[in-house]
Parts: C-alpha cells; structure tokens; sequence
C-alpha cells in the first residue's frame, strides 16, 4: 500500500459528529470524484466514482447518516493495464440527488430566489473553521495524492475546473499552507512542497498516524543530510590540508637541494624540520610541538614564508 493510500485509510476512519462537518466532507468528495447525471423531465442524479475501497465506504456511511438512504452501489473491473476495481455509488432518485445538490451549494438560490449553479467552493459550506477542516479531508480523499516522502515533499489536488482550484488553494492558505496552482494536461492541481506545509495539512484533517510516520522519516533525513553535509565538509578541509602538506614539503625539499636552506633563520628551520618530520600534523598539532608552543596563525605565517622562498628561488632561476 502506498503511502498517500495509508493516509486516505486514516482519514476514512476519522469520527464526524456535526452534520455540517458531515456536509462539508461530502460536498468535497463529489466536487472532486463526482459527477451529475441530468436526465428528461428535470430528474438529476449523482454518481460518485473510486478506486478506493475505504473512500466508496466513507462516502456511503456520510450519505446515509445524512439522508437516510443507502445509495446505489456498482464495481467494475478495470481490465486495462491491470488496475484496480472502480466502486460508483449511485444517488438516481431525483428529490435525494437534487436536496444533496443543495446542501452542498452545487444549486441553490441566492437571496433574490434565483436558482443558482456554483462551481467552486460556496462560502456558506465552509463558514465555520470546522467544515473547513472536514472539507479539506473529504478533498484530499476524493482528489488528493501525496508522494512517498522517502523520496520527496508533495502533495496535490487535482481538478478540472479553474474555479474551484483557485477556491480551494484560497481555502488552503486559510490555515497559511503556501499552497500554489499550476496547469497540467488541461488540469488545475493545487500542491505543497514543503514537508511542513503537508505536516501542518495532514494535522488539520485529522491524519495524525501519517503526521508522526512523516515527521520521522524529516527527522531521519535532516539528521542523515547533516551527517552528510559533515562529513563532505571534514573531507574536503582533510583534502586541503594533505595538499597543503605536500606542497609545503616539496617547497623545503626544493630549498635544501638549492643550498638555500643553511641560509634560513632558526624559527623557519625548526618548523621546516617539524613538517618533514610529521607530514600528517595539522597546523595545530605543529603548534604545540614548538618551544615555546605558537598558534594555528603563526605557523601559517612561517609556513607560507618557507613557499614564499621556494617561488622566489623558482622565479630567480627562470623555472616559473
């Protein structure tokens, strides 16, 4: 089971007790794997379609409590490509399809009496802070995906209809999730991309297992990346300071080989000496073997003064 099909199965076995939650939820679900079927003589039904088990049964609990009906159930297998049964649920009697269709702001009346078609988000649906929650929940069931998070931060609703992804992206930022649109093969998806974000969401619609499952696997990764970044940093400074050392003991080597050592003062002989001695010292350890003992700064000093008088001998005797 993928991950984004384990937070779905949470979040189906979240517990609704409002009837305005219930709505909200709902009304996401047939917004975003819904369809209405419009026949003669001003007879509507609704079909909801899935390939998720868990989702088919949630939205047949949320029906039924609400409405007292057990809507229409068909499965069909998906021969090509070998994919999964698709479970609709089907509402054809006319006066239950279009009181839901009401309820959910899809048609209504404004206030001047009008009938009304809506094909965004209604404002009256999401009044209350927790319908927006039960309305993002019953979104992400019906048309939400998340990637693995082993492999990176995503998550994205996708829809046909401009509108709604602007109103949903709007409903999202609500909760300050930086969510963002961007069309794809004649579809809207609203996503996030940071780990944040989608833990943030994932606490807002109730899927507190899968929160935990991702915050361990961002803890895990931060602390693998740091390990990383360390050891990369530690490699590379290892990586100057062996090149530093060759370098230093060619440039001494050179100097004796020229009789242009005898001519060096103590101090400059004595650190030579010690980096002959001890190729693998850092500038540290160099330091302390000293008498008296000298800092990093001062050994540097005189080592880059010992290839200071390799380069000049270089320079006199026209091998540069």
């Amino acid at each position: 089971m993928s991950f984004s099909s384990k937070v779905k199965a949470e979040l189906c076995r979240v517990t609704v007790e409002r009837d305005c939650c219930k709505i909200a939820e709902l009304a996401a679900i047939i917004h975003t794997s819904g369809t209405i079927k419009l026949a003669g003589r001003d007879r509507v039904g609704i079909c909801i379609t899935t390939e998720n088990a868990c989702i088919a049964r949630r939205a047949f609990m949320l029906i039924k409590e609400l409405y007292g009906i057990n809507p229409e159930i068909l499965v069909r297998k998906n021969k090509r490509l070998r994919k999964n049964n698709s479970y609709l649920l089907l509402i054809p009697q006319s006066v239950y399809s279009k009181r839901i269709l009401s309820d959910i702001y899809i048609f209504y009346r404004d206030r001047d009496g009008k009938n009304n078609v809506c094909s965004g988000i209604h404002e009256d649906l999401i009044r209350r802070p927790c319908c927006k929650r039960a309305y993002l929940r019953g979104a992400f069931l019906g048309g939400g995906s998340v990637s693995d998070p082993e492999k990176g931060y995503h998550l994205e609703f996708v829809s046909h209809r401009n509108e709604y992804s602007e109103d949903l992206c709007e409903l999202l930022n609500y909760f300050d999730l930086h969510a963002k649109i961007v069309e794809r093969k004649n579809n809207f998806v609203v996503y996030l991309k940071e780990g944040e974000h989608i833990v943030n969401l994932f606490s807002i619609i109730g899927a507190h297992t899968a929160l935990l499952n991702l915050e361990n696997i961002r803890i895990y990764k931060d602390m693998r990346n740091n390990i990383n970044r360390i050891v990369n940093c530690e490699t590379a400074n290892l990586g100057k300071t062996v090149n530093a050392s060759l370098r230093q003991i060619d440039n001494i080597k050179y100097l004796k080989e020229n009789s242009e050592y005898q001519k060096l003062p103590h101090s400059l002989k004595e650190i030579a000496e010690l980096r002959l001695n001890y190729p693998d010292a850092s500038l540290k350890e160099l330091g302390q073997m000293l008498s008296p003992p000298m800092g990093k700064s001062g050994v540097n000093h005189r080592l880059r003064k010992l290839d200071q008088l390799a380069d000049d001998l270089r320079i006199k005797k026209g091998e540069i």
